[in-house]
């Protein structure tokens, strides 16, 4: 997808990989020493048996034997210790990593920018907290660790193998380059092949979310067939990138399978060579052998969860792509105005002939002024897609315009830190959200420290609090999702709650009263406006009482203002607002 979130590339994952190592060395070098302890109790028991059967073609005694057979039975129990205190440190090093990864995420995905979400979809952000989280979870959980433990036991296998007799290596080499050229092919094509996988996913999640959102849409004009055909290729697109890495495995397993298979083969057939030619003795080749056969399991894991690392590496790569720097609407978030642009006075928010677009070429906005009046309430009337929600969306700082400025005490909004952005301005609109909590946590989150008076009084603000103190806990019923339902106007009026104790100096309303009746609704917003006293407030107004009840209105047509001014002098001056006005009224 041309709008979906970045990725990060291969350098930037090894280096964040690094990075965690460095975070906890003790805990690296704490799981790295059990299991290195616990590898080398197990090659005991190998040479143990070596020089058994050396011993036994020497004809050694009954007492012998048995004292091999204890101390080969001591470190096989010492090794099942060790291991279980080594898998146990790699399980807590890799749940801390995990949670370090997780919380790291979830800062990013809220230091998003709302366009940039917006225009990514919600498939592909979806997709990466859930798919691409429970992968990498896998990945630090089970993979990270076992390759591990697979790499250190590999290397202590042969050094085994070097003390035992260095001749007994060889065989062991004849499955390096078989190995080697086999996974060079694979990693060359597997990374990109998951990126593709996880990025169709995405695609297929985005569009049922769309269809799902949007049926009684889809049904009212009649867009069935278009929707079953965008999920047919989103599927085929899936089944096509999984198509692709499940070839890639196909190839690579067999061909892993013969490779760590050979040392044993080799061993058995060189060892009995050597042996024949007095190069190596029979407890040699008896320990050799076994190491050999010790190889396959610890390769077999290496080769195994190097395909999950494959997973757990482009997921990576998605979730660190959050963190990614994004341009915002066209230009890089933070961008003041070229020197020389009218920028507002102080205390003011103000756009100054702002162009916006959706699509390179196709303007819906188009040179708009607009400067509100400190403590004003301003209404933005107009037609349906005349432009007046990108407008406000702008004058919130959602998007950010293509041309022009829109800037709050003198200063471009796009330069501001979120959070210190919402303290100027807030955008609340049709679309709300209920997170899972009581009603008081669900309010008091745009500032915790706030005290139950506080809550109280933003609720009262809006009209909610007696519904409020109605529900079953009163302020502490858990609501969200598996608690206590609230209705769409309730919720709407939870988020105008949240704005009221944010106490912005300037907001955005976007239909912020459309699931409310009309009644309701003109209730709420006096009771904003007495709460609001002294800020400024732009309503996007679709029911003309809004507007009535304005300082002043803005008149959007076709991406332009045309008509500014009071209810009464837009009335009187017998323009689009007052043609509108009389069909309304009427």
């Amino acid at each position: 997808m041309s709008n979906a979130l970045p990725v990060a590339d291969a350098r930037q994952v090894r280096r964040y990989a690094r990075e965690l190592a460095r975070r906890h060395p003790r805990g690296l070098a704490a799981a790295l020493g059990l299991h290195a302890l616990a590898a080398a109790a197990g090659l005991v028991a190998p040479r143990l048996l070596g020089d058994l059967v050396e011993g036994i073609s020497r004809g050694v005694g009954a007492v012998t034997v048995d004292r091999v057979a204890l101390a080969i039975a001591g470190f096989v129990v010492a090794q099942s210790v060790l291991v279980r205190f080594a898998h146990l440190a790699s399980a807590r090093l890799g749940e801390r990593v995990l949670a370090e990864l997780r919380e790291e995420f979830v800062d990013r995905v809220l230091a998003l920018p709302l366009s940039t979400v917006e225009r990514a979809g919600t498939g592909d952000l979806l997709t990466r907290t859930s798919r691409d989280v429970a992968a990498l979870s896998r990945t630090v959980r089970f993979a990270a660790p076992e390759t591990l433990i697979a790499a250190v036991t590999v290397l202590l296998i042969l050094g085994a193998l070097l003390l035992t007799g260095p001749l007994l290596v060889v065989p062991c080499l004849l499955a390096v380059p078989l190995l080697v050229a086999g996974t060079r092919w694979y990693l060359r094509r597997a990374p990109a092949g998951y990126l593709r996988e996880n990025a169709a996913y995405s695609d297929i999640t985005d569009g049922i979310s769309e269809t799902a959102e949007g049926a009684r849409t889809t049904e009212a004009l009649r867009q069935q067939a278009r929707r079953r055909a965008r999920t047919d290729a989103d599927i085929r697109r899936s089944y096509a990138a999984e198509y692709y890495t499940l070839s890639l495995r196909t190839v690579f397993f067999p061909v892993a399978e013969i490779g760590y298979l050979l040392p044993v083969v080799g061993t058995l057939l060189l060892g009995g060579w050597f042996y024949l030619e007095g190069w190596a003795s029979l407890g040699q080749v008896t320990a050799a052998t076994l190491y050999a056969q010790q190889l396959v399991d610890p390769v077999d894991r290496l080769l195994s969860w190097l395909d999950e690392f494959q997973v757990g590496g482009a997921s990576l790569a998605r979730l660190l792509g959050v963190a990614e720097p994004a341009e915002v609407d066209g230009k890089p978030a933070g961008a003041a105005p070229p020197d020389g642009r009218p920028v507002a006075d102080a205390g003011r928010l103000a756009a100054h002939d702002v162009r916006y677009a959706y699509r390179a070429g196709h303007d819906v906005l188009h040179g708009v002024t607009l400067v509100p009046r400190p403590g004003e309430k301003l209404a933005m009337v107009g037609p349906s897609g005349a432009g007046k929600s990108t407008l406000g969306r702008l004058l919130a700082g959602v998007h950010s315009p293509r041309a022009g400025a829109v800037t709050v005490d003198g200063r471009p909004l796009s330069a501001l830190p979120l959070a210190e952005l919402r303290t100027h301005v807030a955008l609340v609109s049709q679309e709300h959200h209920v997170f899972i909590g009581t009603l008081t946590d669900n309010v008091a989150m745009v500032r915790p420290d706030a005290g139950p008076a506080e809550v109280r009084a933003a609720l009262a603000a809006v009209d909610a609090l007696d519904w409020a103190e109605a529900l079953p806990d009163g302020l502490d019923t858990r609501v969200g999702a598996g608690g206590h339902s609230l209705s769409p106007a309730q919720a709407q009026q939870l988020a105008l709650a949240r704005l009221v104790l944010a106490d912005p100096h300037t907001l955005v309303l976007d239909e912020a009263t459309s699931l409310i009746d009309p009644r309701a609704a003109r209730a709420l917003e006096r009771s904003l406006a007495a709460v609001l006293q002294g800020r400024t407030v732009i309503a996007i107004a679709h029911r003309l009482f809004s507007a009535h009840d304005a300082d002043r209105v803005a008149v959007v047509e076709d991406g332009r203002i045309t008509e500014l001014g009071s209810h009464d002098e837009l009335v009187a001056a017998g323009g689009s607002y007052a043609a509108l006005w009389r069909s309304w009224h009427g």
